[in-house]
């Protein structure tokens, strides 16, 4: 099976967050699919993080390179299609992304962010959900 993950899934595993097992139960033999932009936002995520006091730097650069090891398919986003959905949904670009990536695709979406797996719903996008 193939389905678009997000950054908070991601950083769920790194981080080891309750919901890692289930993560992982969920994923395993799974093409995990992100669009391109994903590396940018982990890398934003985690200076966030950092800046709040949440991570230290070693911990960042850890979970920096924790990531890089899990295989993600990186796709190119239709901007244009990502936008139209940001605006529609009043929810950011990068998350349109996201949401884009899945529907253009004909894939699930694996998120933990409320917001996004709500217009995943709203938009006919199926969730793999997290329990």
């Amino acid at each position: 099976m193939k389905v678009v993950t997000d950054t908070s899934i991601l950083l769920a595993v790194a981080l080891e967050e309750p919901e890692r097992d289930a993560i992982i139960k969920l994923t395993q033999e799974t093409q995990l699919i992100a669009p391109e932009v994903l590396p940018f936002e982990v890398g934003n995520a985690l200076s966030s993080l950092f800046r709040r006091n949440l991570l230290d730097e070693e911990r960042v650069l850890q979970v920096w390179e924790y990531i890089q090891r899990i295989p993600i398919d990186l796709r190119t986003v239709d901007i244009q299609d990502a936008l139209q959905i940001a605006t529609r949904n009043r929810i950011y670009a990068y998350d349109a992304y996201f949401l884009s990536c899945a529907s253009t695709l004909r894939v699930p979406l694996m998120s933990l962010d409320r917001k996004m797996i709500s217009v995943a719903r709203q938009s006919g996008i199926k969730v793999l959900e997290v329990t």
